[in-house]
């Protein structure tokens, strides 16, 4: 396959938000170095965090200006030195700098396969959203058949994700959305949805709870739902695993979580998570495999942008009008 010297990306040109985010048509596509396959992108995932990187509020994040994105899945057009078993022609899903483009480079062991009979598209999520949920509920949430789990931001990536396999391992789930997104969040399983814009939430998973509360809470939202959701966490074993910040930064004291939320509050960050103790990535992606395999995880529907329409889909998701995952195609 020839591989052109240039090709079309959307670049980052500010910290002002995706409204500054430009397609540039001379964008140098890269070569693949050592460990590296080099990928013909068909699709690139939308994320929250592409949002906070074009506002510079994410932690190490680029600076200005950069190529947009990080998630993709394609087709493998050339390998570096010192990587196996990827060829050019296998179709596969991973993480790297400059996704919203026609071409990008992925670290070659963290470059997942897509599963067969999925397109591109519909891969989106595998390693980014699906591992996130999965680490919130299991890992790090410690979820157990017959617990109660406050899933936020029901009808997003995540949140779909959540909200199935917290099913799968026996949960009862209470879901929030916005009330166009309800039905979308029952198909899938919740056992009780909740409108996200009605402000405090707290008071109705008390009751639909019997007053105990959850005892897991997944924390996406962020801002005035934060507090919410310690509220609404069960007292002294009540677990809320963050992993968000759409909604904005909240603070929480010491003297709150001695005398106001006795509960756990754990962070979670995939990529972190990745770098620190891959050996637990391996043990999630491998379990997601075995729920695709037993047909609990299928294949996500998605909603796709062109390239040039990328900054839309990003103030889109910011909008928080969207179900699903996003994708743009080049």
């Amino acid at each position: 396959m020839s591989i052109p010297a240039t090709m079309c990306a959307l670049q980052q040109t500010s910290l002002n938000g995706p409204q500054d985010m430009r397609l540039i048509t001379d964008a140098p596509v890269p070569s693949p170095g050592q460990g590296e396959v080099l990928i013909r992108v068909t699709a690139a995932g939308v994320n929250f965090a592409d949002i906070s990187k074009s506002y510079g509020t994410f932690l190490g994040g680029p600076r200005p200006p950069y190529l947009a994105g990080f998630e993709a899945a394609g087709e493998v057009v050339a390998v570096g030195d010192a990587v196996a078993g990827l060829r050019p022609g296998t179709r596969v899903i991973g993480v790297g700098d400059g996704a919203f483009a026609e071409y990008m480079l992925l670290p070659a062991a963290a470059a997942v396969p897509v599963p067969v009979g999925w397109t591109a598209r519909q891969a989106l999520g595998l390693v980014v959203n699906w591992p996130t949920a999965l680490a919130a509920l299991k890992p790090l949430g410690g979820i157990a058949a017959g617990q109660t789990v406050l899933v936020h931001a029901a009808a997003g990536g995540t949140g779909q994700a959540a909200v199935k396999m917290a099913k799968h391992y026996g949960a009862t789930v209470i879901a929030t959305a916005s009330p166009g997104k309800h039905e979308t969040v029952l198909a899938l399983g919740a056992d009780h949805v909740l409108d996200s814009l009605e402000g405090d939430l707290a008071p109705e998973v008390l009751r639909l709870t019997g007053g105990a509360g959850a005892d897991l809470v997944l924390e996406s939202a962020g801002g005035a739902t934060f507090n919410a959701s310690l509220t609404a966490a069960k007292r002294v074993t009540g677990r809320v695993v963050v992993y968000g910040v759409a909604g904005g930064e909240v603070a929480i004291t010491n003297w709150e979580l001695v005398y106001k939320h006795q509960v756990h509050i754990i962070g979670l960050n995939i990529g972190v998570l990745i770098q620190a103790v891959p050996q637990i990535f391996g043990e999630l992606m491998g379990e997601l495999s075995a729920l695709i395999s037993a047909g609990v995880l299928t294949p996500g529907r998605t909603t796709g942008y062109e390239l040039a329409d990328g900054p839309n889909a990003l103030a889109e998701l910011e909008a928080r009008a969207t179900v699903g995952k996003l994708a743009l195609v080049p």
